[in-house]
């Protein structure tokens, strides 16, 4: 199928004299001539602690009798990651894009629905990790990477509704922009508008929080080196973290002029965020920390993490070995909809409204005084359903209603196909 599309230009001070064009043509676009095999399924793979020898073998064994199989090199470049060899992975994902950009996943069912999700090159964190959300679905998942020193391609691979899966970094933002100047011009329904992940910077969203009816973004600034160093402004106790980590890597709590010096000395990066340190423990001593999805403004719990240090994440928690910790996020989950999320239903919907995604995720706590306390918003924080389910039995339910929730937003921002005027 060929499909020429053609929109008006930008106004006012935007103007251009001329269009962006893209046509639709599967025969005109480089794609991978296999299925992937897949972020969802190779994870899966290593939360059971499957030996991942066989996997490799196989891969490698495509390669040498196809050295241009591009989804054999991709999923090998994120088995590797998987495996912690994170050199390997850049190397080995350069190579799979060399030879496609174009990559489709294996389906298990018909796909009435095509999405087209729009990649950065990178590792888990450049990209909204959507398999997870459409495993078992009948959408069926494109894979298009585009690449940050280069213009848009002006032939797309067919889809009904594409998806902007590039999340916000310092490395993406080139291509955010671009697909906000695209934006106007996609021939098809574009979700999560790029302009708007931009702005999920954690300096950015803290101020673009700043008043917002129960909600707490402590204030965030993003300082190089030698201006932490000055430590002018700053009031101990804070946190520090160096700009563009994750999960926790690097992240300190700062309490004195020798705690600076040595997360100095320690880290490498030119510029960090730095915020006030919140004490949100809860009466028991222990704190407590969410994950939500607002999927079109609506909020769904993703996981709860109950744990003695200030710095929860759920893999560092003891939710595997504590039954009462589990059973605490059984009811979390179970009473969301006529608790949590009605007790924050002002703070759920300031959130949304100066957001301006169609999804995007909050790892967030509450204060002692009852404000819902958000430690960041980003797009390509994963939502899964890979916990054993002996131990996480109320699980399953929740997340199914979470990805049925996010294909339903996807069959109703799919627009009817159209052939569009040139």
């Amino acid at each position: 199928m060929d499909l020429f599309v053609e929109r008006a230009p930008l106004t006012g001070g935007e103007a251009k004299e001329s269009v962006l064009r893209f046509s639709i043509s599967n025969s005109g676009v480089a794609t991978a001539s296999a299925p992937l095999v897949g972020l969802a399924a190779i994870t899966r793979h290593a939360m059971r602690r499957g030996d991942f020898t066989a996997v490799v073998s196989q891969l490698v064994a495509r390669i040498e009798r196809d050295g241009g199989d591009a989804a054999a090199w991709l999923d090998l470049s994120t088995v590797q990651q998987v495996l912690g060899n994170g050199a390997n992975r850049i190397a080995l994902q350069a190579d799979a894009l060399r030879r496609a950009r174009h990559f489709t996943h294996a389906r298990t069912s018909a796909a009435p629905l095509r999405l087209l999700a729009l990649m950065a090159p990178g590792d888990f964190m450049a990209n909204t990790p959507l398999e997870f959300l459409l495993e078992q679905s009948d959408v069926a998942l494109d894979a298009f990477y585009l690449a940050p020193d280069q213009s848009l391609p002006e032939i797309l691979p067919d889809h009904d509704v594409a998806f902007v899966a590039v999340a916000e970094s310092d490395a993406n933002l080139p291509l955010l922009e671009k697909l906000a100047a695209a934006e106007p011009f996609w021939p098809r329904p574009l979700v999560n508008a790029p302009e708007r992940i931009a702005a999920l910077t954690r300096d950015g969203f803290s101020e673009l929080m700043r008043d917002a009816p129960g909600v707490l973004v402590p204030k965030t600034r993003r300082l190089d080196s030698e201006t932490l160093a000055k430590a002018e402004g700053l009031g101990f106790p804070f946190i520090a973290r160096p700009a563009g980590s994750h999960a926790g890597d690097g992240l300190r709590k700062i309490e004195s002029r020798s705690d600076l010096d040595f997360y100095l000395a320690e880290t490498d990066g030119p510029a960090h965020y730095v915020a006030p340190f919140v004490d949100y423990r809860s009466a028991d001593g222990l704190f407590r920390k969410s994950r939500i999805v607002l999927i079109e403004g609506a909020p769904f719990a993703v996981h709860m993490a109950v744990s003695p240090r200030w710095m929860v994440h759920y893999l560092n928690a003891d939710m595997m070995d504590s039954p009462v910790h589990r059973a605490e996020e059984a009811k979390f989950m179970a009473n969301f909809d006529a608790d949590f999320a009605r007790r924050h239903a002002r703070a759920f919907e300031a959130v949304a409204q100066r957001a301006g995604l169609d999804y995007v995720l909050l790892d967030c706590a509450e204060t002692r005084d009852g404000q819902l306390l958000i430690f960041e918003a980003g797009t390509a924080m994963i939502v899964h359903a890979l916990d054993p389910q002996d131990l996480f039995p109320y699980k399953p339910p929740q997340m199914t209603k979470i990805f049925a929730a996010f294909q339903d937003m996807l069959r109703r921002r799919a627009a009817p196909r159209v052939r569009a005027a040139s």
